[in-house]
């Protein structure tokens, strides 16, 4: 994984010179070829490569040089920082000029006060970083500068003798780093501020062969640079997935519609913090407009792929490998949640079973579920609170253990875990519990959980449709199969009924469909002989007569959890092949009115 970090870093061109970091600066003193003060120049968001002396600056007396912040460079009252600060520049000034003019200009009183002037005047605060630009060229360029500060920083480094060892990331010999800087990106998957460690050895129980720190996992200055440079740019546009930060790459630069992964709508994703239960429903909501037949993403990947049979593409995908880290922060150490990797090829195959073994009817019958992103997916697996406002504050809590088994077996074809499966029976429960009118099209994402729980642990590939299919023999299947059709019939027999089947019914014949099956067959002769579309009626009876001589009159008394699962998809896939058949029918009768 490291050294899969470090090429990435390499190849990026990401790696920077020992003791540098990324910083922001938010303006620039301006100085002309003379030391005279010209302006202050505003900084830009982007970070620059800027010297560093890691924690020892948060101590009393020493600072960072060449950027800090207001407070240090041009303090209202002399401190130990800004002394130091000065120094530095002192010192740096002996192999460029150009830091000379900048301490001059800081130890001038009147200059001082018209930088603080002015610095005040751009509403420049205290803890903004700042630094100096010199006759146009900020004073960080040049390799005067850097051959300086190399020199410079080696009087801040531990030398306690420790010998070479041979680099973790690189297998080179090195001398390891005592300790390694914090990585940055995690502070909103529970990481600090300040960054967060990835080697860190603070425990005696982490400790062997009386190694101390970071001895135990020797890695050198520059390739931990590469490491940390790779996981900072990474991270920096990672989702957010269930409390953990989504980060993936290849070792070789892809074009942006080769990455099978970033544009794969139905595999990864986040909302922002802002309207996440709108976004939630935009993503949920079954749009019955929608007809495209499957993920654009995985389409273009298999292109991607068959176009090197026929000569139209030279590269070949196959020798390409992805790695993928899911992180969050512990107390201010990286926390790795899973790692993966794989060829490309292998994980484009996964993931068109993955939607394969998705596809499901919406609840209209008229079109496939709209795909929608896994953070939105996820949102299936909880219970379903009526009123909740941010749900997605509960994904990190109660799904962060369950979310990387999924992912591995998005990634890898493998089997759901049981869980999956309790939880979504669970949040189907709860949610047409809560409905006051019962939206199936809500429960769509759960039985697609369902699906491929049966597909993959129960081996039901063959048998287990998009649709509702009569020939998969299971009672279970056709006992929630028969629940719909009495939902259907109370519903055409009394549209305005204030508690329907489902509400009262569904929980205990989910559990025990002999209890609750042979009461609602005989409250739905009742139903049928209210209805006055006798064709209607007919049709229901017939229907209940098929789904009859499949079971053979053998109503289970207790189901498994497989059954349960089973019990859901065939309620589901009915009603939907049911309102299917009322949208045409309503619509061919619309058409012959039409045409008279």
């Amino acid at each position: 994984m490291l050294n899969a970090l470090y090429n990435y870093a390499k190849r990026r061109e990401l790696i920077l010179p020992a003791g540098y970091v990324k910083k922001t600066v938010k303006a620039y003193i301006s100085l002309d070829a003379n030391g005279r003060f010209l302006d202050i120049e505003m900084g830009s968001e982007e970070a620059i490569s800027a010297p560093d002396i890691g924690s020892l600056a948060n101590g009393k007396d020493k600072s960072n040089i060449l950027v800090e912040k207001r407070s240090v460079v041009i303090p209202e009252e002399p401190t130990a920082k800004g002394r130091f600060f000065l120094h530095a520049l002192r010192d740096g000034g002996q192999a460029e000029p150009k830091l000379l003019l900048c301490a001059d200009a800081l130890e001038n009183e009147e200059t001082a006060q018209k930088i603080r002037e002015k610095l005040d005047q751009n509403k420049v605060k205290p803890a903004d970083r700042i630094s100096f630009k010199v006759d146009g060229y900020s004073i960080l360029e040049g390799e005067k500068v850097l051959s300086w500060w190399q020199k410079f920083r080696r009087q801040f480094q531990k030398n306690d003798d420790k010998g070479q060892t041979l680099c973790l990331i690189t297998g080179a010999k090195t001398t390891p780093m005592a300790t390694t800087p914090p990585v940055q990106g995690l502070h909103s998957v529970g990481g600090h501020g300040r960054g967060d460690a990835l080697i860190c050895f603070d425990k005696n129980a982490f400790l062997s062969y009386d190694l101390k720190q970071a001895a135990n996992a020797p890695v050198s200055e520059e390739a931990y640079a590469g490491v940390k440079a790779a996981l900072d740019d990474l991270l920096a546009r990672a989702p957010v997935l269930a409390g953990m930060k989504f980060v993936h790459w290849y070792d070789k630069d892809l074009a942006p519609e080769e990455d099978i992964i970033q544009n794969n709508a139905d595999l990864l994703g986040d909302f922002g913090d802002d309207d996440e239960e709108e976004a939630a429903e935009e993503q949920i909501d079954e749009a019955q407009e929608w007809q495209e037949k499957n993920i654009s993403a995985v389409k273009a990947a298999d292109a991607l792929v068959e176009s090197v049979d026929d000569g139209t593409r030279t590269s070949y995908l196959g020798d390409v490998s992805y790695f993928i880290l899911l992180l969050s922060g512990v107390t201010g150490r990286v926390m790795i949640r899973r790692y993966e990797r794989g060829s490309y090829e292998e994980l484009q195959k996964r993931l068109r079973q993955w939607h394969d073994d998705l596809e499901l009817t919406n609840s209209a019958g008229t079109a496939p579920i709209k795909p929608v992103k896994l953070t939105a997916r996820m949102l299936s697996l909880l219970s379903y609170q009526k009123g909740e406002t941010r749900p997605f504050e509960r994904l990190g809590k109660e799904l962060s253990g369950l979310t990387p088994t999924v992912y591995t077996a998005i990634l890898t074809g493998c089997p759901l875990p049981d869980t999956v499966a309790i939880r979504a029976l669970n949040h189907i429960r709860s949610k047409l519990y809560a409905e006051e009118e019962i939206s199936k099209r809500r429960i769509g994402l759960a039985c697609q959980w369902l699906k491929v729980w049966l597909i993959r642990s129960k081996n039901k590939g063959d048998v287990l449709m998009k649709e509702y299919n009569p020939e998969y023999h299971s009672n279970a299947y056709y006992c929630g199969a028969m629940m719909a059709i009495f939902e259907n019939i109370q519903q055409a027999a009394m549209p305005d009924v204030n508690a329907t089947i489902m509400q009262r019914f569904y929980a205990s014949a989910i559990q025990t469909p002999a209890l609750v099956i042979g009461r609602l067959s005989k409250m739905s002769v009742h139903h049928l002989e209210m209805m006055e579309n006798q064709w209607l009626a007919d049709k229901f009876k017939k229907e209940m007569e098929e789904i009859s001589t499949h079971m053979e009159g053998k109503l289970p008394a207790v189901l498994s959890l497989e059954e349960q699962s089973e019990f859901a998809l065939g309620y589901y896939q009915m009603s939907a092949k049911q309102t299917k058949e009322r949208i045409d029918r309503i619509a061919e009768k619309k058409a012959k009115e039409q045409s008279k």
